[in-house]
């Protein structure tokens, strides 16, 4: 059961592995890391000598794309990217822990919904830039410096035209992406979830494989590329120009790693807005089957499902899954106690050395927000953060032009096939200036008889544990009533 959150104790999260999945992670030497930022956490899965999982989790700002290489984790995060580094000596450990990963650097990059991360073997950090729609690295005096873009993408624009999300290397070079749609209009994608996904060909600028439902993780491995249809919940590979799926998994599949001859795939729940309709929620419902959030071990022969990590609780979805080879039981520093203060090594310090603590310095007693951490108004604390709602006077189809990324479904595509009818009523949420949510109707007259509809309504996903869109809808029928008696269809 999950606890009321406070900041020193965030809620609750729980974990159980199916009845050979500790005993698959011993056998095979390996522990896990995954990121979720619904909320707002980076979790590090290993063995205790006991025989349970040991399971370590740190907050971060929005963790999304995740990437190991040699000792250190890459993660991508709200507007930076974050290098955490191995301290321990081989053979050394630290409180039971024999990996144990310190933030030690950022680049900061604006929020640019960054998804996949990699590094390259000259350590260059090459990254997806969602709402840029284009893949792009890091380049001293700039938040970011474009490498290629998808040929129909005519302009750099933070409107995550096509949710451009995924990137897969082969021969250490830059060589798939996946997008859910080949759209060049701002969130254009939102109207092409069940079809309209693509892969693409960096190289040849081709698009190769069509028809796909929101796909994403594309990853080569054994000489094939392999993705996610996430949409429709289905492990597969790309064979020509068609998907090949080898497995249906119980939920929305996103986070894809290798090891040996397993494929790890991350689930989520069907919670978001973005998930609903797709084939995956009719499926699910047609065999009776509750989507699921955590992560699945798949044989590559078979494909079948052999082992699962359940997770409940507050994490309802994962976004990016890796594996950490010849590890037993990593851990990470977080930003919230003094461990990161104290825990020390240098050069022939014969490991991690750990200070005397001081006395509380100027600055320290009220830290106002810590870099790197999620505000305790993207946390979902009650109280936390006081959520505004206002009346959005004199909307037009234009100026809700500029909000289009805040409308679901998209009013942008709706006025290109519906004309307007009559009144646009908006309310907008909103926490400390920054609009979180936006619901909008339609009201028009035929005749004596006045209608009603609402057409719009959208809350960010950091929010969505808040009942932000029931209090839109609340002040939106009082803004109608005010008007003119009425009920929201």
């Amino acid at each position: 059961m999950a606890q009321q959150s406070t900041p020193n104790h965030p809620p609750a999260v729980t974990m159980q592995g199916s009845e050979h999945l500790y005993q698959w992670l011993e056998n095979e030497r390996i522990s896990l890391a995954f990121t979720t930022y619904q909320t707002n956490r980076l979790f590090l899965v290993g063995r205790k000598e006991n025989g349970h999982l040991a399971v370590n989790e740190r907050l971060f700002d929005k963790p999304m794309g995740l990437y190991a290489r040699n000792e250190s984790l890459f993660m991508a995060t709200r507007y930076q990217i974050w290098q955490l580094e191995n301290r321990l000596a081989k053979g050394e450990q630290h409180q039971g822990c024999d990996r144990l990963y310190v933030p030690s650097q950022s680049h900061i990059t604006g929020d640019l919904n960054v998804h996949d991360v990699v590094v390259t073997e000259d350590q260059k950090i090459l990254f997806i830039n969602t709402d840029f729609s284009c893949l792009a690295t890091l380049q001293a005096g700039f938040s970011f410096a474009p490498l290629w873009k998808p040929p129909f993408i005519t302009k750099l624009a933070a409107e995550d035209r096509c949710h451009l999300n995924g990137l897969a290397m082969q021969d250490g070079k830059p060589t798939y992406v996946t997008a859910c749609s080949a759209t060049n209009e701002a969130a254009g994608w939102r109207s092409h979830r069940l079809d309209g996904g693509v892969v693409m060909h960096i190289p040849s600028n081709e698009i190769i494989v069509r028809g796909l439902s929101m796909p994403h993780s594309p990853r080569w491995y054994q000489g094939k590329l392999w993705l996610l249809n996430s949409g429709t919940g289905e492990f597969g590979f790309v064979d020509g120009n068609r998907f090949v799926p080898v497995t249906f998994c119980p939920g929305f599949v996103r986070g894809l790693a290798f090891w040996k001859n397993y494929a790890l795939v991350g689930l989520s729940q069907l919670r978001s807005k973005a998930f609903t309709g797709l084939s995956l929620e009719n499926r699910l419902a047609a065999e009776n089957i509750t989507a699921q959030c955590g992560l699945v071990v798949v044989d590559l022969e078979t494909g079948k499902l052999l082992h699962a990590l359940h997770i409940g609780g507050v994490v309802e979805e994962l976004f990016d899954v890796v594996v950490l080879p010849d590890v037993r039981q990593p851990r990470a520093l977080g930003f919230q106690d003094d461990d990161i203060d104290r825990l020390i090594s240098f050069p022939e310090s014969g490991g991690i050395i750990i200070t005397k603590p001081t006395v509380k310095r100027p600055g320290l007693s009220q830290p106002t927000q810590v870099a790197g951490l999620p505000r305790m108004s993207q946390l979902g604390v009650p109280g936390e953060a006081a959520v505004k709602y206002q009346k959005v006077y004199h909307l037009t189809p234009e100026n809700l032009l500029q909000y289009d990324a805040m409308t679901y479904p998209s009013l942008r595509n709706r006025w290109q096939t519906q004309p307007q009818r009559g009144e646009l009523l908006g309310v907008s949420a909103s926490v400390d200036g920054e609009m979180v949510g936006l619901a909008v109707a339609e009201t028009w007259q035929e005749g004596t008889e006045r209608h009603v509809e609402l057409i719009s309504s959208y809350v960010l996903p950091a929010y969505r544990q808040q009942p932000i869109e029931k209090q839109l809808h609340r002040h939106l029928q009082q803004a109608i009533n005010h008007s003119a008696p009425s009920n929201v269809q």
